[in-house]
């Protein structure tokens, strides 16, 4: 915990002395001769006394100031909050390896039920965008908090050969930050791809300079990667995940498949698919994001719930100076309302 004002923290030696002020008060309070009839009376009206309930109100009292004195310097700590103003990229494999058949019903259908699964435990206020890559990325929904839209889009991804990992994180950087730059034409097959829908040719003279930043500082948006073979085409995924370092974004990786690989076929031609499990983690290593395998869809399920439960709340350090002051409040309220009850009067 800090404090914006700590100097403030003096006005607490106050409390010591109002301890010994009211220790003097109790012993000037004994001093007191009070003439009764007799022994018997005095004896009568000590047994009357209030006993240890007089002395609730001024410790209840006490600690009301102390609080309030606290508030006093503006403490802060580090607590978790929900997301404000949230984006999340689901960059996901549309391969043809995706049609294996190793999760059950096939790695395509699984993934889709999980990320729809996911999209729909989202708090509303939270955007997500999804990047479908094989030889080449496409951006299929733009960012938006529209549930419906983004389930409709993953509901029509379509089978393509190669795997590009490296375009996924790069088209899915540029929908992130349109106005940074990133050349997208090599990443998306396509040569007049409209800049003003993803992001600006890194040919205009015009575009600001862009300044990285510390890895993993950018907590206004998260990529979420899910593939389950290893690039055969396209830009170093590594290169990308420099890209996404550089601007603080997180990229959370999910690998689907196994180390070993299996061959499949279809329609007359057959390969070899793998899973890069190394690459996925330095990717994640290297944004400071989260490698899960997934090697069934109960598997994949669970990394999904997991992640969204990361997606949504952050730590930040953040004011509690209300907090005490309310704390404060309430005990003298306890302690004027208890010394009215008992004593019939406040003080």
């Amino acid at each position: 915990m800090s404090f914006y004002w700590p100097s403030l923290l003096w006005s607490l030696l106050a409390l010591p002395l109002l301890i010994l002020l009211y220790v003097w008060i109790l012993k000037r309070r004994r001093r007191t001769s009070v003439r009764l009839a007799s022994v018997q009376v005095a004896k009568l009206a000590l047994g009357r006394g209030p006993g240890w309930r007089r002395h609730v109100p001024p410790i209840l009292m006490l600690l009301a100031l102390a609080a309030l004195l606290f508030s006093l310097a503006r403490p802060v700590a580090t607590i978790t909050l929900p997301m404000a103003d949230r984006t999340i990229m689901l960059a996901m494999d549309v391969s043809g390896s995706m049609r294996a058949e190793d999760v059950k019903p096939n790695r395509l259908v699984a993934s889709q039920e999980a990320a729809k699964s996911f999209v729909q435990s989202l708090p509303h206020e939270v955007r997500v965008g999804v990047v479908a890559f094989a030889g080449t990325a496409a951006v299929v929904q733009a960012p938006t908090t529209s549930r419906d839209d983004v389930i409709a889009a993953i509901d029509r991804f379509q089978l393509q050969r190669g795997t590009a990992t490296g375009s996924g994180i790069i088209l899915s950087l540029a929908t992130l930050f349109p106005d940074h730059g990133i050349e997208i034409q090599h990443v998306t097959g396509q040569r007049n791809f409209p800049s003003k829908a993803i992001g600006r040719d890194s040919k205009d003279d015009n575009k600001p300079k862009f300044t990285p930043v510390e890895p993993g500082s950018y907590n206004s948006a998260a990529i979420i990667m899910l593939t389950d073979g290893q690039r055969t085409t396209g830009p170093d995924p590594l290169d990308a995940a420099k890209m996404a370092a550089e601007r603080g974004v997180r990229v959370y990786t999910v690998g689907m498949g196994t180390t070993s690989g299996e061959i499949i076929g279809f329609e007359g031609w057959s390969m070899r698919v793998r899973l890069d499990e190394e690459t996925l983690k330095n990717i994640s290593l290297l944004t400071h994001g989260e490698y899960f395998y997934a090697g069934t869809a109960e598997d994949l399920k669970k990394v999904y719930e997991s992640l969204s439960s990361r997606m949504v709340v952050e730590r930040k350090e953040t004011e509690i100076t209300a907090f005490f002051a309310a704390i404060g409040a309430l005990l003298a309220l306890a302690a004027s309302g208890l010394s009215l009850w008992w004593f019939g009067r406040v003080g």
